[in-house]
């Protein structure tokens, strides 16, 4: 049974990167999950379901952090779906759900955007450029083709291969320009030996351009850069929402936890009362 599950395993990958349109590290995230959690849960053949019971795997993964093994569990609650969906009747055992905290984004000021720019070559630049002013995924920036760039648009296809157009600043844009003049790119925006640039290219570039000026910085903080100062500057979360590509308003909302709690700070030192009893 175990050997017919893993060949259904392959399948799910297959149809997640297909039909869904995930990202490698996240298929890479999924295969890891599904695989381990194969290796250790219990497997029994019910007169009219399968039935897996998690609970070998749940005691195996016990000292991870909660958000950790939400992730894990969400995969095979994926997996075990698509099996019901393609002719399995599967049933999962001890399938808990984790609660976990949502936490807060940690975005780069705009200074230090700024202040690590000023040492970069024009393609380090670029790369990010594009994440900070149109608050990509890297798999998104990764997959950008030359066609997708219009005048003042950005066309990204994000997570389930769902397309949305995002307003491209006219330095943006200029930069993008010459940038293609020095460029052998002939598809992509950012290309390597006549294919795309990987992501892990993608995001060694931002690693090395805010090292420079002693930040550890990820692809991911210059997304929550950008809706950050969207609506801390007034921006309606509907707006943010559908330019993030977020399937769910609860995610964006997230981000307005976080402005406010700037705001909180700012009001902390500024307004005059608020050292009073110091």
């Amino acid at each position: 049974m175990k050997k017919l599950l893993d060949r259904q395993r392959i399948a799910f990958l297959e149809f997640l990167e297909s039909f869904k349109g995930y990202s490698d590290l996240t298929l890479e995230s999924y295969d890891a999950s599904i695989k381990e959690a194969l290796a250790c849960i219990e497997i029994v053949q019910e007169e009219e379901h399968l039935l897996l019971n998690l609970m070998p795997y749940r005691i195996k993964i016990a000292h991870l952090n909660a958000k950790t093994i939400s992730k894990k569990l969400s995969a095979i609650r994926s997996f075990v779906e698509y099996l019901n969906d393609n002719g399995f009747f599967v049933v999962l055992k001890a399938d808990s759900s984790v609660k976990i905290a949502k936490t807060l984004p940690k975005p780069i000021s705009h200074e230090h955007i700024m202040q690590a720019l000023e040492h970069t070559q024009i393609e380090e630049r670029l790369v990010v450029l594009m994440l900070y002013t149109l608050g990509l995924r890297i798999s998104e920036l990764a997959n950008i083709k030359i066609s997708d760039i219009s005048a003042e648009w950005v066309r990204v296809i994000g997570k389930g291969n769902k397309q949305r157009d995002i307003p491209l600043l006219a330095s943006t844009k200029a930069l993008i320009e010459s940038y293609l003049q020095s460029s052998t790119a002939k598809k992509f925006l950012f290309e390597k030996n006549r294919g795309k640039l990987s992501e892990n290219s993608l995001r060694y570039i931002v690693t090395k351009v805010f090292e420079r000026v002693a930040l550890k910085v990820t692809p991911h903080q210059l997304r929550h850069s950008y809706a950050t100062a969207l609506l801390n500057s007034g921006a309606p979360i509907v707006d943010v929402s559908e330019l993030l590509g977020h399937s769910s308003m609860a995610t964006t909302q997230i981000y307005t936890k976080l402005g406010s709690a700037l705001k909180q700070q700012n009001y902390n030192k500024a307004h005059p009362l608020c050292g009073a009893g110091e």
